[in-house]
């Protein structure tokens, strides 16, 4: 379940929303900062191509480190080379081999790289080992019951994918997709959820409960939303990747701050950027080692690699 390259506008919408609010909330007027901007790191810099070349050089110069090959699978995922992020994560596994969620990325990876079967037998085992590791894991139960569906139980893969709803954490990368699978193989074998789904509204979270990924970000409202999808598609990019790259600049200068990490990673996930997220996390946890627990609780409910 990864997130797919590109923005749809309304997410984009709500990105720059999300940043704007953040911004206000904590009085940081990251586009109006009058510094002399520092000089951007060289991962914020990179292009894919030279991201994916550092990734590649690491893993020549550390064979053994199953972060490293993970990465460069997550990397090698968001260009859409799914042969060969199947082929790290495969590296990555027989180095980690009581991974669940390296499993499960193997397992994604090379249902995307099947050009005929939408199930292939390495994929279901791979889905399996990580099932085994960790019932919970949510990306091989999604996939499991895909398999469900597939084979032609369509009412046992959506109470499946219901019972995974049930677990999943408000605000979870795959909540919405999740409920998009349900309401579409419903519609397609006339198979009524509308009644389920609406008694799996979430209670609103206090702000104590709230992640601190998403605390201080409120709902962004119409008029924002629909200010910034305004702007041309191209400029709304623009846009978001200056603010992005800006906040990860802003925390080379003071990687202190926990909380920014945090959004950093929320930020790059909403982008598809699985690779830079897992690479934020582990910046994050270098600076900030006595907040490690922490940084790598909420970037597993973000859904980040190797969190």
């Amino acid at each position: 379940m990864s997130e797919t390259k590109g923005l749809s506008g309304t997410n984009r919408a709500i990105l720059i929303a999300a940043f704007v609010l953040l911004l206000a909330a904590v009085g940081y007027a990251l586009w109006r900062d009058s510094d002399a901007p520092a000089p951007a790191s060289p991962a914020a810099a990179a292009a894919p191509g030279d991201e994916l070349t550092a990734l590649e050089e690491r893993t020549r110069r550390e064979p053994q480190s199953a972060e490293a090959w993970t990465m460069l699978g997550a990397a090698r995922f968001d260009m859409g080379d799914f042969a060969g992020a199947a082929t790290a994560y495969e590296k990555a596994v027989a180095l980690a081999p009581e991974s669940a969620a390296i499993w499960s990325a193997l397992g994604e990876a090379r249902v995307m790289a099947s050009e005929r079967d939408p199930m292939p037998p390495a994929a279901r085992e791979a889905f399996d080992k990580a099932i085994a590791i960790d019932a919970k894991d949510p990306r091989a139960r999604y996939f499991m019951a895909v398999k469900k569906d597939l084979a032609g139980d369509h009412k046992g893969a959506i109470d499946d994918w219901f019972a995974l709803l049930a677990d999943t954490p408000q605000g979870a990368p795959w909540e919405a997709d999740l409920r998009r699978t349900i309401e579409q193989v419903g519609a397609i074998h006339k198979i009524d959820v509308a009644s389920r789904l609406a008694q799996t509204q979430a209670r609103p979270l206090t702000p104590a409960e709230m992640p601190v990924a998403a605390r201080a970000i409120p709902g962004p409202s119409r008029a924002e939303m629909e200010a910034a999808s305004q702007l041309p598609k191209g400029q709304q990019d623009a846009m978001i990747a200056g603010m992005v790259d800006g906040l990860e600049t802003k925390l080379r200068a003071n990687p202190a701050d926990v909380d920014r990490w945090i959004m950093l990673m929320r930020s790059r996930m909403t982008l598809g950027e699985t690779a830079k997220a897992a690479q934020a996390l582990k910046d994050a946890i270098a600076a900030n080692p006595g907040a490690a627990s922490r940084l790598k609780a909420q970037a597993e409910m973000l859904g980040v690699p190797g969190a």
